[in-house]
């Protein structure tokens, strides 16, 4: 267990490509599940441990997760994700660098629940939900790959995936939206890095970052 922050109300940590945030029809185990085991055994806690899913990630993406230890903190950790008072950073790797180098992407995207993709479209199509981010070029390797960071406004099904391929630059590895190849592990070349937020009891401010390995084979 990879943790990057925990208190008696909050645990943060680092999400490996390929690990699942909550339970799907796969029935691999999630990381809610595995912290709650971990809590269990290492805390010698008797009866069930809470663990409350804040946010997630895709399957294939990396980086820092939240989740709650307690319904107190959950129930206000929720009320910050919906008032848009949880602040999320990610990095991206593209093959090309979107054009202009930095600025803000609006779109509609509406999701194909069949083919499990989102696609952008005309703001009056049935089930179609507005999209914001923000991006900006940070770095460009010595290959050619960029990379991009990331504000996330929105939290809608492969936003950042859908809408920096429709800006000309799908992230490195991703198939499903235009990659020219898979990476090798199967993941794609996206990670949460950084979140921040007001914290539910202390109403201190919170800054989690996490490590990415894939930084040192970019540079």
């Amino acid at each position: 267990m990879d943790i990057l922050y925990e208190d008696n109300h909050l645990i943060a940590v680092n999400k490996r490509a390929g690990e699942i945030v909550h339970g799907d029809k796969t029935g691999d185990l999630c990381m809610a599940d595995a912290i709650k085991l971990f809590l269990k055994e290492r805390d010698h806690k008797p009866g069930n441990v809470f663990c409350g899913v804040i946010h997630r990630l895709d399957r294939p993406v990396s980086g820092v997760v939240l989740f709650a230890k307690t319904s107190k903190a959950l129930a206000r950790m929720n009320a910050m994700v919906q008032q848009r008072e949880f602040h999320k950073t990610y990095w991206a790797i593209v093959h090309q660098a979107p054009n202009p180098l930095s600025g803000s992407c609006d779109n509609w995207l509406v999701r194909n629940e069949r083919l499990n993709k989102s696609f952008v479209c005309d703001e009056h199509t049935q089930g179609a939900k507005r999209a914001l981010l923000d991006y900006r070029v940070v770095a460009t390797s010595k290959g050619g790959y960029h990379l991009v960071e990331v504000q996330l406004h929105t939290g809608r099904h492969h936003q950042i995936r859908c809408q920096l391929a429709h800006l000309g630059c799908p992230i490195k590895g991703d198939l499903k939206y235009g990659a020219p190849r898979s990476n090798a592990d199967g993941s794609i070349s996206l990670n949460a890095h950084s979140i921040e937020f007001f914290h539910p009891i202390s109403h201190q401010t919170v800054l989690i970052t996490a490590p990415w390995s894939e930084i040192e084979r970019f540079r």
